[in-house]
């Protein structure tokens, strides 16, 4: 592997101007295709074989009057006034009219209107899902509003399908700080722009791909955002390790190609060992057997496997460029980081290989306190209630829930299957299964149930009285799903529960049950690939034992900020609420990538000095000292990319942006930089052990370089 990067290295180092001219011409290419060909962002949602789902496809087979959607436009009178009567009645008509216009509408309901009629609202239907509405038409949407609100009244949208779209400059903000750790941790201002401008053009290629396969596929719009987070992150992280490497090479006195050619061949290893574990944690996510989550994964997984070509490729050709001027540290920028060696970092490491065992002991507690709140964790998707007070979305939850009461938010539909149903039976069949439905506890209110074209399929929206992301409802809901079970088979009746209520719990309860299969393939096949890399059976297993605490800590916080209500203003978190669903998972597989880069840059370098020295102590402190402060480098920037998010008014983004970022600071800074050193001088040269029939089996791919001198 070394010798294949080596020669790799050196010949994108001869050939820069091609190299160059090549990438560039890939990015036109795709960006060309993306222009041409790029669809339109989904947000179809599908969780295939539960409940819901299949509802929702009887519903598009043979009720497809049903299988639309909805947006809710909703009313508020202005203080001390109804909407019954009167002007406001008037603007309200207006403003329904207006919407009854709009592009791809095909009806409004009647008004709504609270007991005391101040709050009222009514539904703009569309024949198709909202993922299939242009952006023409929600525009449009959108713009009814002000007819009403001209006359005084408060107008906001419920649905999604009017919703704004607030920008947020996550990506420039984490660039700008990546720029100046950068600038500090290479001691150069031309060093620091280069991983910034590979890791651009990486995403840049990633995202244009993904455009140019939105007309093929499903892309929801978390997938690109996902993408563009990794992609940096990875991609500045990716070639920083070879920059640093060369920069170390140029101040031991190698001449430029040669000291490029040298870090290709051995940083570049650790850097596509380190890309692997990323993919096939992101790539796992398609066990999950959700069509979104595996989307995301594939897309972030794409954008991965282009940030490491990047780095091996179009890196060492700009190295050529820029030739021996990056051994000359910057004046104002080097101060004590011109040193070869890091004080800080030796003493650290002296300090922890001296007390490993009171270090392991201090850092698994603070580990253990973190992920305390984990245990009572409770899941579910993001309903009204956690989007920003600012948003229409919340302004219309709060009024909906103030005038007809919290289950209004979080309606059910029931579909009942009743082929066999003579027409002159279905009035009093509907009356009977409205009434059965009236009887179940925590219904607050049953709809008329009604029929299809052909009378053999009908609906009933079902409103609890508790909100859609409380216990009770999923309560309910496993309630009228066991009633249904137990329908005779006789009677040739099927019933089924589904709703977005219903699509959120179930969703939930899929991700719990794939969690464990995830997680198993996904740490098995990295356990498998850290062993061929390190050659060791203990040093993987303590990788995954770090990673599942930095999970566990991660966890931990996130549900003491997003459940428990802890620091909401700090983070403009609108209220607390259950931990979206798919959160767990996500963080899982993206975290233990990024663990496992750590993990690889770190240890690589303690097993480079161990092979060449066999001194497994003093390996331990010198492959710290080589690697640790670029590692705190490439952690910090890491952070700041993912904690940037957390400026997101998505609640979804925030929570992900958040729990990464901390996710980082547990793994990096206390399980990486800390532990790894106290574990591995506990272990000894036992750290290195592997039977010797593994051994045999094991393939030998020489990331330390020892047969780089052959390949000169």
């Amino acid at each position: 592997m070394a010798t294949f990067l080596y020669r790799l290295g050196r010949w994108a180092y001869d050939h820069r101007r091609a190299v160059l001219a090549l990438w560039l011409a890939i990015l036109i290419t795709v960006g060309g295709i993306a222009a041409a060909f790029g669809g339109t962002k989904s947000n179809k949602f599908e969780v295939p074989g539960t409940e819901s789902q299949q509802a929702q496809e009887l519903l598009e087979e043979r009720y497809p009057a049903a299988s639309g959607s909805f947006a809710r436009v909703v009313f508020a009178a202005p203080e001390g006034q109804t909407l019954s009567g009167g002007e406001n009645a008037a603007a309200m008509d207006a403003t329904l009219g207006e919407a009854k216009g709009a592009a791809e509408v095909s009806g409004v309901s009647d008004p709504v209107l609270s007991k005391d009629g101040t709050i009222g609202y009514a539904d703009v239907i569309y024949p198709t899902p909202s993922s299939e509405i242009s952006d023409e038409a929600r525009e449009q949407l959108a713009d009814v509003a002000h007819t009403g609100e001209a006359a005084g009244l408060q107008v906001e949208f419920s649905g999604g399908i009017a919703a704004e779209e607030a920008a947020h400059g996550s990506e420039s903000l984490g660039m700008i700080v990546a720029f100046f750790v950068l600038a500090i941790t290479m001691a150069s201002l031309l060093a620091a722009g280069m991983p910034l401008l590979t890791a651009m053009l990486g995403v840049s290629i990633g995202l244009a791909g993904l455009t140019g396969l939105s007309s093929v596929i499903d892309l929801s719009e978390t997938a690109p955002v996902l993408a563009t987070m990794l992609g940096l992150a990875v991609g500045i992280d990716y070639a920083l390790f070879i920059l640093a490497r060369h920069k170390q090479n140029l101040g031991d006195g190698m001449e430029p190609r040669e000291s490029v050619a040298h870090a290709s061949g051995t940083a570049g290893s650790a850097v596509v060992f380190a890309g692997l574990t990323v993919i096939i944690a992101l790539v796992g996510l398609c066990v999950v057997n959700i069509p979104f989550l595996s989307v995301m994964g594939l897309a972030a997984a794409g954008t991965v496997a282009i940030a490491v070509l990047v780095a091996l490729t179009l890196l060492p050709a700009l190295l050529g460029f820029a030739g021996a001027r990056l051994a000359k540290p910057n004046r104002l920028l080097a101060g004590r980081s011109g040193r070869k060696r890091s004080p800080l970092s030796a003493r650290w490491v002296s300090f922890v290989v001296r007390r490993p065992g009171a270090v392991l002991l201090v850092g698994l507690a603070l580990l253990g306190v973190a992920a305390v709140p984990a245990a009572h964790m409770e899941l579910g998707l993001p309903d009204g209630s956690s989007e920003p007070t600012s948003s229409t979305e919340r302004r219309s939850y709060d009024l909906l829930t103030a005038g007809f009461g919290p289950g209004f938010n979080g309606t059910l539909t029931v579909v009942v299957d009743a082929p066999e149903v003579a027409r002159s039976e279905q009035e009093a069949f509907g009356k009977q299964v409205a009434s059965t439905l009236e009887d179940f506890p925590g219904v607050a209110a049953v709809s008329p149930a009604m029929p299809n074209e052909a009378g053999d399929l009908w609906i009933v929206q079902v409103t609890p009285e508790t909100g859609p992301a409380t216990q009770e409802t999923k309560d309910l809901v496993t309630a009228l799903r066991t009633e249904a079970e137990q329908l005779p088979k006789s009677a040739h009746l099927s019933a089924y529960v589904t709703g977005q209520t219903a699509v959120n719990i179930d969703t939930a309860d899929r991700l719990n049950e794939a969690l464990p299969l995830y997680v198993g393939v996904v740490v098995g096949l990295a356990l498998l690939l850290l062993m061929v890399v390190f050659r060791s059976v203990l040093v993987p297993l303590k990788a995954a034992a770090g990673f599942l605490l930095s999970i566990a800590a991660s966890l931990g916080v996130t549900v003491w900020i997003f459940q428990d209500g802890n620091l909401n203003g700090l983070f403009d978190v609108a209220s607390a609420g259950p931990i979206v669903s798919f959160l767990p998972i996500l963080l899982i597989g993206i975290l233990f990538g990024l663990a496992m880069d750590y993990e690889v840059f770190l240890v690589s370098r303690m097993r480079e000095r161990f092979v060449h020295s066999r001194d497994a102590k003093a390996a331990v402190v010198k492959g710290y000292v080589d690697s640790g402060r670029v590692v705190t480098a490439a952690a910090t920037i890491m952070m700041v990319v993912f904690g940037a998010y957390i400026l997101s008014p998505d609640p979804i983004i925030k929570s992900i942006g958040l729990a990464l970022a901390f996710g980082i600071l547990a793994d990096a800074f206390l399980v990486r930089l800390t532990l790894v050193p106290a574990v591995m001088a506990l272990l000894g040269r036992r750290a290195w052990w592997m039977p010797k029939r593994v051994e045999r089996l094991v393939p030998d791919l020489d990331i330390e370089g020892e047969r780089l001198a052959t390949a000169r």
